[in-house]
């Protein structure tokens, strides 16, 4: 049958299928012999990779924490809160004191997960000395204070109120481990799957846990194999070798689409695509640089050309269609002599960067290009440097002046406080305003949803100004998945039913 686009032939015949597809054929597959085992294409993190959850620093690392691990709570896709190993939680009237209660569920070794085991697991997240992305959650912890009440109860007391707390509770990196744990090289957790073996920038595999508390999985095992590049892993997916391709491009899942022996799952306006500016280095300690980037960039092109006409419109804001989003802020539109004359005024004309890019993003490339070419147009000189996708987020959180960024859906309020709080975990921009942080304070002391809603609107209006965060489109999260594969769930990352297996099923 005749077909336009991809076909298994010319993807088989390109340069890259063969040399990205050998690594695959010794790690066997569909056709190895391995009954019911589902294997899945991520990009990998290479050789400084860990299965520890509370170090989760790309997509995979989530995917794999949730087939081995358990949160608290998990978020459905309008991050709305779901319950998990905690059957229920609730606060004092002052939002000061969480009494969470966990539902009866063991570790793959027999143990029950206990209250002591999740205070164990929050404890060590929150520690600075491990440096997890996830620590800014618990910094109102007062761990002194918080106790367990019984095995399966506990309370939590904050140092100041906080009504928007439990949303910390489902965040990746928040995963429950067993009271104790210092090595991960051999996990043992509370998920659907137990740890079978696992090389650091190679294949994990783990096998179905039969006592699992939800029920044993579908599947007998399930195999993560690291395939970086976005071709490889369609090629992959095609010749029969992968089950499931995750994190394509735009314009790959609709050549994709014809393609009768696969089907895809798309989750629209889900992943954040922007640029992060680094206020506290130069050039972009001079904030009317800041202004002229966001005003010489162009949102539509962008979104036309490195999303394919497949995204949304950003306005330099996270969380587009959330619970909290400030959709009252005017879109910011390009602005190409106001941009060259904030550049003349700073007396930077000529001046020159580095937008840092990598593959980790099917779009990164094109967008970094696209908007070098668009600043190169008010007067700047931005060039594209590579990096490495494995080390991509960890290298760009000290260095570079102008970093491409995504996010994938979270609660707004959980972004913010992460991304602009002063001292946040993730705050790469450096952003600091007191007076962000006081709102900050406000709306997670204020019980009264409306107005917490309203407190976090003008924070974002405070970043929008002036937090160095150009947020130009939302892209839809695309996965291909083989037509034997079913059970699966169109989901945004980061919510509870993205990348999750257990109740997949192989014909």
């Amino acid at each position: 049958m005749a077909r336009t686009g991809f076909t298994r032939r010319r993807l088989l015949a390109g340069a890259l299928g063969a040399a990205a597809l050998a690594p695959l054929a010794a790690c066997g597959g569909a056709g190895s012999g391995a009954p019911n085992r589902l294997r899945v294409a991520f990009a990998a993190g290479g050789s400084k990779e860990t299965l520890d959850p509370a170090l989760v620093s790309l997509f995979v690392d989530q995917a794999r924490s949730k087939a081995l691990f358990d949160t608290l709570v998990a978020y459905a896709a309008d991050t709305s809160l779901r319950p998990r190993l905690a059957e229920s939680w609730e606060s004092d009237a002052t939002g000061s004191r969480w009494r969470i209660r966990l539902r009866q569920a063991s570790f793959h070794d027999g143990r029950q997960v206990t209250a002591d085991d999740v205070l164990y697991s929050l404890r060590r997240v929150a520690d600075p000395a491990l440096a997890s992305s996830s620590r800014q959650y618990f910094a109102k912890v007062d761990f002194g204070a918080s106790k367990a009440v019984s095995p399966t109860e506990l309370v939590l007391v904050l140092t100041a109120p906080d009504f928007e707390f439990p949303a910390g509770l489902g965040a990746p990196g928040t995963e429950i481990v067993p009271a104790g744990t210092t090595s991960f090289t051999a996990p043992v957790g509370s998920g659907p799957f137990r740890f079978v073996s696992f090389t650091p920038g190679g294949p994990a595999l783990f096998r179905k846990w039969d006592s699992y508390w939800e029920g044993a999985p579908e599947l007998a095992e399930l195999e993560f194999v690291p395939v970086d590049n976005e071709t490889a892993r369609v090629n992959a997916l095609l010749s029969g070798q992968v089950d499931y391709a995750h994190d394509l491009a735009a314009g790959t899942a609709a050549r994709l689409a014809s393609e009768s022996e696969v089907w895809l799952l798309e989750a629209g306006l889900t992943t954040m695509q922007g640029m992060a500016l680094r206020l506290s280095q130069p050039p972009f300690t001079d904030p009317r640089l800041v202004s002229a980037v966001l005003s010489g960039v162009d949102r539509e092109a962008l979104n036309k050309v490195a999303l394919a006409g497949r995204g949304e419109l950003g306005n330099d804001l996270f969380g587009k269609g959330l619970r909290g989003y400030a959709a009252d802020i005017p879109q910011r539109a390009r602005d190409v002599d106001r941009a060259r004359a904030l550049v003349r005024e700073a007396g930077a004309e000529g001046l020159a960067f580095a937008v840092e890019t990598s593959d980790v993003d099917p779009c990164f490339a094109t967008a970094a290009t696209l908007i070098s070419q668009q600043l190169k147009e008010i007067g700047l000189t931005a060039t594209p440097n590579t990096r490495a996708a494995s080390t991509y987020f960890t290298e760009t959180r000290t260095k570079g002046v102008a970093a491409l960024t995504r996010t994938a859906t979270l609660p707004v309020a959980t972004f913010l406080n992460q991304r602009f709080r002063t001292g946040g975990s993730n705050n790469v921009t450096g952003f600091a305003s007191a007076e962000f942080d006081a709102l900050m304070d406000r709306a997670a002391a204020t019980g009264d949803e409306t107005a917490r809603l309203g407190l976090l609107g003008q924070a974002q209006r405070i970043v929008h100004d002036r937090g160095g965060l150009l947020a130009w489109g939302f892209s839809t999260w695309t996965i291909a998945a083989s037509k034997r594969v079913s059970g699966l769930v169109t989901a945004p990352p980061n919510t509870f039913d993205w990348a999750r297996f257990d109740r997949v099923r192989l014909s």
